[in-house]
Order: structure tokens, then sequence, then C-alpha cells
């Protein structure tokens, strides 16, 4: 049986990061930062089957689950800016470092064909990292 998915989407608003499930009620998740929404994400699920009878539980955590993160342009690139930088994020995307900072900074929001370009750069990436054998 394959895992049901749960997409959670996670997005910076002035003050923190929010998240919520797009494809499951109830679920919601607040913190400082992704790795604590990711977190309070895990929490919130098992307070829901500690707190509630099974029968009230959603459809999407009774059995195996997989969580799907979904970040906005700006909390992804304010997320992996700590692994990879603004430079690099260029040679990937082909979207020069100052327009990046624009969209990290929120002096500007990426129009969606820029958004389908950080999108598919990322990936070819992380393909050619799962490529290699050390």
């Amino acid at each position: 049986m394959e895992k049901k998915k749960i997409i959670m989407v996670i997005e910076k608003s002035k003050d923190h990061f929010s998240g919520y499930s797009e494809n499951c009620d109830g679920i919601y998740a607040a913190g400082s930062s992704v790795d604590e929404v990711k977190a309070d994400t895990i929490e919130a699920i098992r307070l829901i089957k500690a707190n509630l009878p099974e029968e009230r539980w959603p459809d999407e955590i009774k059995g195996d689950y997989e969580l799907v993160w979904k970040l906005d342009v700006q909390s992804f690139l304010e997320f992996y800016s700590q692994y990879m930088s603004l430079s690099g994020m260029e040679r990937a995307t082909g979207i020069n470092q100052k327009q990046l900072s624009n969209y990290l900074n929120r002096r500007a929001v990426p129009r969606r064909k820029q958004t389908e370009r950080i999108i598919n750069g990322i990936h070819n990436l992380a393909s050619e990292l799962l490529s290699i054998t050390l």
C-alpha cells in the first residue's frame, strides 16, 4: 500500500513561519524557522492522535503517511541559503543574485515563470547530486 502524502505549505510572515496542510484538515504549525514548523507539524499530528478518538482522525494520518513540504519562494531561499549562496542559486537557476535577493527580502514576488525556473534549477541540481558516488 502506498503511503499517503500530507502536503504542508510553509510560508514566511513578517514575524514567523506558519504551516498548514493543503490536503488534510486540522494540521497547523508555526515557528521562528522552517525547522521549527516541521517539528511543530509532527507535534500537531501527535497531539491529534493523543487527544482524539481514532474515528475523528483525518484519514491521511491513519496508517503510513509521508510529509511533503511546499515552501513559498522567500521561505525556500531563506531556509536553503544556509546551504547554498545566492551565487550558487544563480548558477543553478539562471536568475541573477540581485533578483534572488529581491525575492528573499520580499522586495519583489516572482512571476510564475521565475518560480518555475527556480524549481527546475534546484531539481536539476538535486538530480545531479543524487547521481554522484564518492
